[in-house]
């Protein structure tokens, strides 16, 4: 990375906290909540699909998540998929629609999942860091090249370590909210 590009910085950072909150969306809460079924891929057609490609999902109920499938061929095919998901939902077959009811978390169950969230900000913050460091030796190597003084270096340094702390403390913020809404709290 030559000179110092603060957009570019900002904007990758803020991609490690999207991708948390992506990773978070598909995390069990005990409410119905159609990100829950995004990780889910169907085979049809000789090939693997996103769920959102063969069917539509909606949340009728709090507790009720309602996939209406396209092809009435298909419905067999997103059932099991979502059956062998690992999601721990359990289909019910009315034609054309699959109803999910989801059930209630065990503590055990929500400790997994809280500490699964912890796991996902992890990475995030790690993601975070090595947009840090990445940027701190362009700085370092600019320097040596002339592009910028000392005194440069250190300020750019200085805004990027502050834009590290910041995104770190809306990943943890992020992470802190999930974790209490897994523990129900």
């Amino acid at each position: 990375m030559a000179v110092y590009d603060k957009a570019d910085i900002e904007r990758r950072m803020a991609g490690a906290t999207e991708s948390l909150r992506h990773d978070l969306g598909g995390l069990r809460t005990g409410r119905a909540s159609t990100t829950l079924l995004e990780p889910v891929t169907v085979e049809v057609y000789g090939s693997h699909l996103p769920l959102n490609q063969v069917a539509t999902v909606s949340a009728p109920e709090p507790r009720m998540l309602s996939v209406q499938v396209w092809d009435k061929s298909n419905v067999g095919a997103v059932e099991k998929a979502i059956r062998s998901a690992g999601l721990g939902l359990n289909p019910i077959n009315d034609g054309q629609t699959l109803r999910l009811p989801i059930p209630d978390l065990t503590e055990e169950r929500r400790k997994e999942l809280a500490k699964l969230a912890g796991q996902y900000a992890e990475k995030a913050r790690v993601a975070v860091r090595n947009v840090r460091r990445d940027a701190m030796d362009g700085l370092k190597t600019d320097e040596k090249k002339g592009v910028y003084s000392e005194d440069e270096r250190k300020r750019h340094e200085s805004d990027v370590q502050k834009m590290t702390d910041a995104t770190i403390a809306a990943i943890d913020a992020v992470a802190t909210g999930k974790e209490k809404e897994i523990m129900g709290k």
